[in-house]
This record gives structure tokens, C-alpha cells and sequence, in this order.
């Protein structure tokens, strides 16, 4: 997969699994990608991030010394202090409690093509979320659920559109016509109260507005 933009995408590597973190950064350069740090635990991650200001951060959500929600809260406060910087939180397996937390995007190396496609969308200011935390996300019943207005149709098409699916993605995905998916995501915004304005990404903001109801 070719670069997505001219100027070389500086990348920060957060894993204590040695292997996955170099294997990761083999990933990243022989995609074009500069790899500017490694790191083995937070700590050192937030080290490497306010020394060098990456334009990525791929960080694990479970890190040392506790190996519970280190990454993630490097993940948070890198959000905080560095808001320009894409971040990508790496896991196989998350607590919907914790997921909710952070407003950042996530995925897993699952399919080394799909992966990249999500790196990409992050990096140029769009949306991944790996599809098992969407399902969690989507299917946790709170009270006062926002998406409890939305049919079982509404929450594929929402689900599919976190993935960072475009409207004839999802119609393919699910053998419907594009037009109808259209109204779906209509139907979606509309639910949801969602007013278009040039500041927001409605499509993003539909995947985390219930993050608020909890």
C-alpha cells in the first residue's frame, strides 16, 4: 500500500510484546512510514511523544507494570496534551467500561491490508474502530441508551460505518442499495440529534455520542 501523503508519517510504537512491537515496526517502514520510537511501557511511550511529537502513536491498551489500562490513559493524556496527533489503541481484548472511555480509535492488526487501510483513514483525520469493540459498544444496553430509537437495521449500518465504511461500502456489505443505505445514515443523524456543522464529522460522532449516557 503506497503512502497516503508527500511529506513521511512519523510513527511511535507502544508494545511490550517485543515481537508484535518489532514486527509493527517492520510493518510501518516497509510501508514508508518513519518509525522515530519504540516503546516497551507507558512511561516511556509519553517520553518518546513529548520528545519527538509524532504524527501517530499505535500504542497497546495493556501495558506494564499492571498490564490493566496503562496504554489507554497514555492514550488519554497524549489526546489532551497533543490533539493533532492520530492515535490508534491496539487490543485483542477490551472491557466495553474502559473502551468508552477514551475518544480515540482502535483497532486490531488482524489482516495486515485492513489494518493499513485503517492506519491510513486515521492518519489523514478519519475513523477505525476495530468491528469487535463496535459490536460490544453497540450492544451494551444502558439507560437511557441514545441508541435505543434505532432499529436492528440502523445499528449494522452503524456499526459498518465506524469501521470507516463510505455509504457503497455498506451497501455492498450488505447487499442493499446505496440509496438505502443513505436514508439509514439519515435516519441515524436524525435519531441521534446530530446537526451538521463544518466543525463536526456526524459519521464519527454517531459512533461515540452514547459515550456521554453512561
Amino acid at each position: 500500500m503506497s503512502q497516503i501523503a508527500t511529506e513521511v508519517v512519523r510513527v511511535v510504537v507502544a508494545d511490550d510484546d517485543v515481537l508484535l512491537r518489532e514486527g509493527l515496526v517492520t510493518l510501518f517502514e516497509r510501508e514508508g512510514f518513519e518509525v522515530i520510537g519504540r516503546a516497551g511501557d507507558a512511561t516511556e511511550l509519553l517520553s518518546l511523544v513529548r520528545a519527538f511529537v509524532p504524527d501517530l502513536v499505535i500504542v497497546d491498551i495493556r501495558m506494564p507494570p499492571g498490564y490493566s489500562t496503562e496504554g489507554l490513559d497514555a492514550a488519554r493524556s497524549i489526546r489532551q496534551e497533543f490533539s493533532q496527533i492520530a492515535i490508534i489503541v491496539l487490543s485483542a481484548h477490551v472491557e466495553v467500561e474502559h473502551a468508552t472511555d477514551l475518544l480515540a480509535l482502535k483497532s486490531r492488526v488482524i489482516d495486515v491490508d485492513e489494518f493499513m487501510g485503517a492506519v491510513n483513514r486515521v492518519v489523514r483525520g478519519g475513523s477505525a474502530i476495530d468491528p469487535a469493540i463496535v459490536q460490544e459498544l453497540v450492544a451494551a444496553r444502558r439507560p437511557n441508551d441514545p441508541l435505543g430509537a434505532l432499529t436492528d437495521r440502523e445499528r449494522e449500518v452503524l456499526a459498518l460505518m465506524a469501521e470507516g465504511r463510505s455509504n457503497s461500502g455498506i451497501a455492498k456489505q450488505l447487499w442493499v442499495a446505496e440509496g438505502t443505505v443513505e436514508k439509514h445514515v439519515r435516519s441515524i443523524l436524525s435519531k441521534l440529534d446530530l446537526s451538521e456543522t463544518p466543525e463536526d464529522h456526524r459519521r464519527v460522532l454517531a459512533v461515540v455520542k452514547y459515550l456521554d449516557a453512561r
